[in-house]
């Protein structure tokens, strides 16, 4: 009997020091960082010809669901591709003024990043020209692709391939010449001198496609554009 009462007074006294165990406390979760919201473009607006080469940019400022402190940055291409990129800078501003080259189309991009490296995705594109000296036209700007969209998967036996184009001297008809095939690059034209932004293709299974867009103004002007792709089933 002592036996007993002298075990069960030790199983009492460790269980009374936590030896029995408990619950392990739950570590407060660290907060998820939150996106910064994408920039809206302001200036220079889409397709503008702008007289300065010394071209003021300017965006709308992002909002940070967190109260983080955001910067930007902003990319200037040559092509709407932006490969290679003419200039790269970051700010803290909404606006930021660069020096480009004369005669020449540029697009434009913002993306906005927090002070936890959280960046948002880049803004729309924007295209715009610098006036050259002495020049009295511009060449078009570089097709944009609408769809089909860049190196999607196709399961039809047919596709209609579309585009956009843009001109700063807007009393220019633009025309179009369009390339596909299976090579890349692309030199059979099936579209020649056409007007419409869509042209019909038909395609064969578990082929890869290439194609490209010739935009021409009626002043002898003319931008070829980027490669695209796609693949079918």
């Amino acid at each position: 009997m002592k036996k007993f009462l002298y075990i069960a007074v030790i199983g009492i006294t460790v269980w009374s020091c936590g030896g029995g165990g408990g619950d392990t406390p739950t570590p407060t979760p660290t907060p998820e960082n939150k996106v910064p919201t994408i920039p809206i473009l302001v200036a220079p607006t889409n397709g503008k010809l702008c007289i300065d080469n010394s071209v003021s940019f300017q965006w709308n400022a992002s909002t940070d669901p967190d109260g983080d402190a955001i910067t930007y940055q902003i990319q200037v291409a040559k092509d709407n591709q932006f490969s290679p990129i003419a200039h790269t800078l970051t700010v803290s501003a909404t606006n930021q003024s660069i020096s480009l080259e004369k005669g020449v189309a540029y697009y434009w991009r913002v993306k906005a990043t927090d002070s936890k490296s959280l960046s948002s995705s880049y803004s729309t594109v924007f295209n715009f020209y610098t006036e050259g000296s002495g020049q009295t036209n511009h060449l078009p700007f570089s097709p944009e692709l609408v769809k089909p969209v860049l190196n999607s998967i196709l399961q039809t036996a047919t596709a209609t391939l579309e585009w956009n184009a843009s001109d700063v001297d807007t009393n220019d008809n633009l025309t179009f010449d369009v390339f596909f095939g299976t090579t890349n690059p692309p030199v059979t034209k099936i579209g020649n001198n056409q007007t419409a932004k869509t042209l019909d293709v038909n395609l064969e299974s578990s082929k890869i496609y290439y194609w490209k867009v010739v935009a021409k103004d009626n002043k002898g002007g003319e931008t070829t554009g980027q490669i695209w792709n796609f693949k079918t089933d």
